[in-house]
């Protein structure tokens, strides 16, 4: 027994009143290694303020963000079959989806609201990456379908927030099941003539690129975001070539046509508000009829 370590060392720390730090007050930006005080970063909406990195966002704090006044209606998650495959890797399945909603206080990936964005009603479903890395699996896709089924109903736009790695292996043909199923779900959307906007997020990979993440009338991204289908180190060794700088971001999708716009976080609730008023032939306000204008040629080639 080391008495130093054991004994006088926490009487000393007990009678300064010495606290354990938590080690996530401070978050390091990835491209220019600077420190910012976690409260500063949320205030900021998980941008770096100085570098304008776009961090992941959770995704009760998107939805809080993006409605007006941080006010809307959770639309329920359906109740699908836990561990319909009694999956185990390293690990029991059961007990990871146990981790993640004790993590994340959610009980999947998904989470969809009804609101008002800029007075404009739409349904919102937004991806939380730090579950499972946003996997689809049955309980997503079936909170997906829903959500439009809630828009069609509610004869609204939907707007989608995707986050993920892409389907859920633990759940096998039954997460890629999900595919087809939500772009059906998209379809049910276009054929009752209501806007289908996807804000691709960092990352939007996988299955979920192959299917409803590439389906909007338009698409926006946040600044760097990653989009693809299978990785950049997949592609070089398959081609064996080297990609070229900036492959897959945001920006070089947007130089090559499959990206509509890339807009800050701070500006998408104002961006996509006069979107959705100009699919939606909603008659613009004095003070904002610039703006539409600017933007109509946008909304109409896509």
């Amino acid at each position: 027994m080391n008495w130093i370590t054991n004994y006088v060392r926490p009487r000393i720390n007990s009678m300064l009143g010495r606290r354990e730090v938590p080690d996530n007050l401070w978050i390091k930006c990835p491209e220019t290694g600077e420190m910012v005080f976690h409260k500063d970063l949320e205030e900021n909406k998980w941008v770096i303020p100085a570098s304008g990195y776009h961090m992941k966002m959770p995704a009760k704090a998107r939805l809080t963000d993006l409605f007006d006044g941080g006010v809307f209606e959770s639309l329920p998650q359906p109740k699908v079959a836990q561990d319909p495959l009694k999956f185990r890797d390293s690990k029991k399945y059961i007990d990871r989806l146990k981790d993640s909603r004790l993590k994340t206080e959610q009980e999947d990936t998904i989470l969809a609201g009804l609101g008002q964005v800029r007075g404009v009603k739409l349904v919102a479903v937004v991806h939380e990456f730090n579950f499972i890395g946003g996997s689809l699996g049955m309980a997503a896709g079936e909170a997906i379908v829903k959500a439009c089924e809630r828009a069609v109903a509610e004869k609204c736009p939907l707007v989608i927030f995707p986050a993920s790695g892409g389907a859920r292996m633990q759940e096998g043909i039954l997460s890629l099941m999900q595919l087809p199923r939500t772009t059906v779900a998209v379809d049910m959307l276009k054929e009752a003539g209501l806007p289908y906007i996807v804000v691709l997020t960092n990352p939007t990979t996988g299955g979920v690129t192959a299917s409803y993440a590439m389906l909007g009338d338009i698409h926006i991204a946040e600044p760097g975001a990653e989009i693809g289908f299978a990785g950049k180190r997949v592609i070089e060794q398959t081609l064996r070539e080297k990609l070229p700088e900036g492959f897959q971001t945001a920006e070089y999708l947007l130089e090559h046509g499959m990206v509509d716009m890339v807009v800050n976080r701070h500006d998408l609730p104002d961006t996509l508000a006069t979107l959705l008023k100009i699919l939606m032939k909603t008659p613009a306000a004095n003070d904002d009829s610039a703006e539409v204008l600017a933007l109509a040629p946008v909304a109409a080639s896509a």
